[in-house]
């Protein structure tokens, strides 16, 4: 099986190992990895998109040390020792900078992007970008056995018949090689919430378009309607953060900033907003003709 010239061992090594394990039709033109995140958080002390503009790289969290998920990308941690399992050991010895990059296959073309779990928003990568990626089904962290490459993928099947909440039901993407931002993105698709504030502001120096999405918004009325989804206290938090009784990611990034909330209760409050609050156009869609793994 070939892939794109240029790739380190270590990104040939997993491809190659996941390629062996994989199985189904070839993933059908159109659908493209989307890297969910929040855009108004921060990256060693600078807006996350400022960063983004002066490194030119999107950065992994063995890189970055910074997740919207578990913290556990380190020697001998639960994110180590998953690529281990997965890449058959392929990334063992690699520097921080080397191992893939996670984001997700959005075959169901959501406005949102494919996990929106991770963020409000999010980054479109090329076609090229899904030639070296590996895939599997469902997240890491369940330790799965089913996975896939672009050319064998029959992981959407699996996905369509499953059943798990809708925050979960995505196909994870893992692609080598890196992410430069000049190279393979399409497009940063941002939240509605952000027109006109700093994150609007700092997208236009990047060095691909910026499109929007519809935004999430939910009523505080909703938000209590559903309070057993994370819990009681979350929904209190949301209340005291939302104005004129509506939550928007912008108020839970705004919240992040000052420091005074813990990041893993506006995690959980996110879960809550994003889950019931998304707009029109998010986990609608459904891919066609798509044949069962064997």
């Amino acid at each position: 099986m070939d892939f794109p010239d240029g790739l380190s061992t270590h990104a040939l090594r997993a491809l190659r190992h996941v390629a062996a394990r994989a199985c189904g039709p070839p993933l059908a033109p159109g659908p493209r990895i989307t890297l969910n995140f929040h855009p108004d958080r921060l990256m060693g002390g600078l807006p996350i998109l400022t960063s983004l503009a002066r490194d030119g790289v999107y950065h992994s969290q063995f890189v970055t040390g910074t997740s919207n998920g578990g913290l556990t990308a380190h020697r001998g941690g639960d994110r180590w020792r998953w690529e281990s399992r997965i890449f058959g050991g392929a990334y063992d010895d690699a520097e921080p900078a080397a191992r893939p990059v996670y984001g997700a296959l959005d075959f169901r073309r959501q406005v949102v992007g494919a996990a929106p779990r991770f963020g409000s928003s999010h980054l479109r990568l090329t076609a090229r970008a899904t030639a070296r990626a590996t895939f599997c089904y469902p997240d890491s962290a369940a330790e799965p056995t089913d996975f896939g490459v672009a050319s064998a993928l029959g992981l959407i099947t699996l996905a369509e018949a499953d059943e798990r909440d809708a925050l979960d039901d995505y196909i994870e993407s893992h692609v080598h090689g890196g992410v430069l931002l000049a190279r393979d993105v399409e497009a940063l698709v941002l939240d509605a919430s952000y027109r006109g504030t700093p994150v609007e502001a700092a997208a236009r120096h990047l060095p691909f378009p910026l499109e929007w999405h519809p935004g999430y918004a939910l009523t505080t009325d909703r938000l209590h309607h559903h309070a057993d989804y994370r819990g009681p206290q979350y929904t209190s938090l949301g209340t005291r953060l939302a104005s004129d009784g509506l939550l928007t990611p912008r108020h839970l990034g705004d919240a992040a900033r000052t420091g005074d909330h813990d990041l893993q209760h506006l995690k959980m409050l996110w879960h809550t907003l994003a889950r019931f609050g998304a707009p029109e156009g998010a986990g609608t869609a459904r891919a066609e003709g798509v044949c069962a793994a064997g």
